[in-house]
């Protein structure tokens, strides 16, 4: 929001959300029958591809940010150092409003303007036209009115709102008040307003001139080097007729330079070229791919999770899986969902690749996605590709220098790779530090139960976290009830003796769980009202009792100098970690040597590895007030 905001500053359609697209409806659903019913001299494709262009304008837009995002943290050609936080990302949730915009008055004009129905596929004389117009009248006008909306009266009241994006993204371009891109509108209405008065308008010039602003405005906007110094030496001009990524950073971090829309030159004419353009742009393309501390390699869970990479769809990275979407746009974007599924998990599933770079204190952190879906991990036939995988990633970021690799969700697996001790032992000479976060998860877990818990139910596979947990309760002399045979047995064959039980028929029901995979919906409606389920499993359990109580899944909130954490993981909250990933980052910041993986555990270490967590100020998530 701008500091003042001025009349017209909302969106009209802001009360309906993500709603809004329903606007469009009536006019989608008119065109396509008027195309069907009508006489073959008389169909207008113009019309009927005006939604096909919205949603390529969507999608265009969509592969510049995660194409951005995803080299901005490898660090290449990187312009700008500053982080991006939740509340960039909930202001420019509202980024697509403009293509909206720009679809209902398509529709308008087939329907008012002379010389914009039944427009032919493609005129030459239309497309030099508007070429022309756009370099010379649209550019021309852009520069000034880009002038008075820096002054003091405008900005404050509308630009401002654009500025407070430092750090630039490709969605950052068209994040602006209702009043101002009504202004842009008409600046860019010019060339085709023009053309199609003069009779002479086509549908490719149409789609093509608008490609070109998105094109131009995602490029201009991204936070990394596109263009190579050789062009520039190649076609010297070619810096007054097109601007760069660091050119235009530097109007987001100076204000009061480099005005120009794409194309520099007025910028030269009239004197508020920034002096550091030149420098920026040969200190961007001399910055190196970045080497992380800490890698995080976590991979995709449901089909829907492909929107929790932080690529993409900024907007739903930033809330936790499953609690965001309407139940509409769920379903429209099923075919998405499917396609991009298939490539992740075809074209790119041989490597692991970054999808996100943050900074806690002097370590750089990177998380990498391995390209599966759980599902993948629970058949014996993609075992063997996934383990060469994980392991190739490894031997990478050992050459790379990685100081710590943590593997999150099934990548750690017993059934997969002994927790990560195949690689151990298969490459005993590593520098780089494993762990599989199975202690500071237990850790979290026995610190989730409320002081003075005398007694608590176990109840699912019998994994090194929840054993871990159970003999960390046992030696604090917490009883500790087992509702399956087969679960008690496991329990005794790994050692823990102490304070166990198994349930009988008429045990007394605790009301603290410890709940893994596989609870089912019986023994949840056999706890008692009030109950607190924690979980220990990687997993959530379903969610069955409207009045129980339900923890996450181990996690701990990050410290308040974390930087750049715009996403949630998984189903977590904001600026909450998973206990594994936080297993890794603390690992790096003690400067432990040793590895932390494998099939055994050091129970007796569970205090020490959460006293390190406290000490760097990451924090325990908040119980329900009962419990307290």
């Amino acid at each position: 929001m701008a500091s003042r905001p001025g009349a017209l500053t909302e969106w009209p359609w802001s009360p309906l959300g993500s709603f809004k697209y329903l606007l469009v409806a009536p006019l989608v659903i008119a065109s396509m029958h008027s195309y069907v019913t009508s006489e073959e001299d008389e169909k207008d494709l113009g019309r009927l591809l005006i939604v096909a262009l919205m949603l390529w304008r969507i999608v265009h837009s969509l592969i510049w940010i995660s194409v951005s995002r995803q080299r901005t943290a490898k660090g290449r050609k990187k312009i700008v150092d500053k982080p991006i936080e939740f509340e960039q990302v909930d202001r420019e949730r509202t980024w697509d409003d403009q293509i909206i915009f720009n679809t209902l008055l398509m529709y308008l004009a087939i329907m008012k303007l002379p010389g914009a129905a039944r427009l032919p596929l493609w005129r030459p004389d239309g497309a030099i036209l508007m070429a022309l117009l756009h370099a010379g009248p649209v550019e021309f006008l852009y520069y000034w009115f880009h002038r008075a909306l820096h002054h003091h009266f405008l900005y404050s009241r509308y630009h401002s709102h654009h500025h407070s994006s430092i750090v630039t993204e490709p969605i950052t371009s068209v994040v602006h008040p209702f009043a101002e891109h009504i202004g842009y509108t008409l600046l860019f209405a010019i060339p085709i307003v023009t053309a199609s008065l003069c009779g002479i308008l086509s549908i490719v010039s149409v789609i093509a001139y608008l490609t070109y602003i998105d094109f131009m405005n995602n490029m201009g906007h991204c936070n990394f080097e596109i263009f190579p110094k050789r062009l520039f030496n190649l076609f010297p001009p070619l810096k007054f007729l097109c601007y760069t990524p660091s050119f235009h950073s530097l109007h987001h971090t100076q204000f009061r330079t480099n005005y120009s829309l794409f194309m520099p030159i007025y910028d030269y004419i009239y004197g508020t070229t920034d002096k550091l353009s030149e420098t920026l742009y040969e200190r961007s393309l001399e910055r190196e791919e970045e080497s992380p501390d800490v890698i995080h390699l976590t991979h995709l869970t449901t089909l829907d999770s492909i929107y929790q990479m932080r690529l993409g769809f900024p907007s739903l990275s930033s809330r936790p899986l499953w609690s965001r979407s309407p139940w509409y746009l769920t379903y429209f974007m099923w075919p998405f969902t499917l396609f991009f599924s298939f490539v992740l998990t075809s074209a790119l599933s041989s490597r692991t690749f970054v999808f996100e770079r943050n900074r806690l204190r002097n370590l750089t952190l990177h998380s990498h996605l391995l390209p599966k879906f759980a599902f993948h991990y629970k058949s014996q036939r993609h075992c063997e590709s996934i383990n060469n995988t994980i392991e190739a990633a490894i031997l990478e970021a050992d050459e790379k220098g990685v100081r710590v690799m943590s593997l999150g969700l099934m990548n750690n697996r017993e059934e997969l790779n002994g927790c990560g001790e195949v690689y151990v032992q298969k490459h005993p000479k590593l520098k780089i530090r494993l762990v599989d976060g199975s202690s500071m998860a237990a850790a979290v877990v026995v610190n989730s139960i409320p002081k003075g818990t005398r007694e608590v139910v176990f109840r699912g596979n019998p994994t090194k976290v929840a054993l871990a947990a159970v003999f960390a309760l046992s030696q604090r002399d917490v009883k500790v009830v087992v509702l399956r045979e087969e679960e008690h047995s496991k329990l005794i064959r790994s050692g823990v003796v102490k304070n166990m039980v198994l349930a009988t028929s008429n045990y007394e029901s605790p009301t603290v769980w410890l709940v893994g995979d596989g609870i089912e919906k019986e023994e949840q409606m056999k706890a008692k009202e009030g109950t607190l389920f924690i979980p220990f499993s990687q997993f959530p359990p379903n969610k069955l009792r409207n009045d129980c109580f339900y923890l996450s899944t181990p996690a701990m909130l990050v410290p308040k100098s974390a930087e750049n954490i715009d996403s949630c993981e998984n189903w977590l909250g904001r600026r909450v970690m998973s206990a594994w990933r936080v297993g890794g980052i603390v690992h790096a910041l003690e400067g432990w040597e040793e590895h932390d993986c494998g099939n055994t555990c050091n129970f007796f270490r569970l205090h020490a590895i959460w006293e390190a967590a406290l000490r760097h100020d990451f924090q325990p998530l908040l119980l329900p007030p009962s419990h307290l």
